[in-house]
């Protein structure tokens, strides 16, 4: 099985310790965020991994020529991409399978990966979501389909449906982990060169099988800032 890792990220939440090295490179409990996340897929069955880079991309590049993954590089040093742009930037990579899993390199879950990426066998995609309380969520219907997106806070709606009124649908928050067919990569030609993933499967929603998917116990941790770093040690220890 096929996984693409997101790790060209500025980590700006992270300095100054990504001011000397890129967010997936660091430690956490002594051990870079990108080896816990290759060796928890590893262990999952994903065997073949494509990593994009950019913000120190050299330190990721010689780190990874070490290991005994399967490792791919897309590459983004010239421009980042957003998540949507670095999906079809790394579409000659990927389209030799027909479907792969997303996963931020920033992102501890105990989600069983596995069985999150069949679950979504006859979905072009699989989005893991969750009940955590946030600002901004997806919006599914009863079916766990996705119909649009809220900000709770200001009241904004996005949706392909007209006039999609939020109440009547379940809100749930992105937990940053995918999967996506790659017979969606045409539908990505009319799009500029960067953009978002999330709003890619806003527009498609409509026409397309894009579903949610909830874990039951489902753990989920954003290592995202400095003052996350020793909650992330304790997250891994238990």
């Amino acid at each position: 099985m096929k996984a693409m890792i997101f790790a060209a990220g500025l980590g700006t939440r992270l300095k100054p310790l990504t001011d000397r090295m890129p967010k997936a490179l660091v430690p956490v409990g002594g051990r870079p965020l990108l080896e816990i996340l290759l060796e928890r897929l590893g262990c999952e069955g994903f065997d073949d991994v494509v990593v994009n880079i950019h913000h120190f991309a050299d330190m990721i590049e010689e780190w990874c020529n070490q290991r005994p993954e399967h490792i791919q590089l897309s590459d983004e040093r010239r421009q980042l991409l957003e998540t949507g742009g670095g999906i079809r930037h790394a579409r000659k990579l990927l389209s030799d399978c027909d479907r792969f899993l997303i996963h931020n390199v920033d992102i501890l879950s105990n989600v069983r990966l596995r069985e999150f990426f069949e679950a979504g066998h006859n979905q072009e995609a699989t989005l893991l979501v969750s009940e955590r309380e946030t600002q901004r969520y997806l919006l599914f219907d009863d079916d766990m389909r996705l119909v649009g997106w809220t900000n709770v806070k200001t009241g904004e709606v996005r949706s392909p449906y007209p006039n999609l009124d939020p109440s009547k649908y379940r809100k749930l928050a992105f937990a940053g982990i995918h999967t996506m067919t790659t017979r969606l990569f045409p539908l990505m030609d009319e799009w500029p060169e960067r953009f978002s993933i999330i709003d890619f499967y806003l527009a498609s929603c409509a026409k397309h099988a894009i579903y949610g998917y909830v874990q039951p116990g489902l753990r989920l941790m954003d290592v995202g800032k400095l003052d996350t770093l020793a909650e992330a040690e304790r997250f891994l220890t238990e």
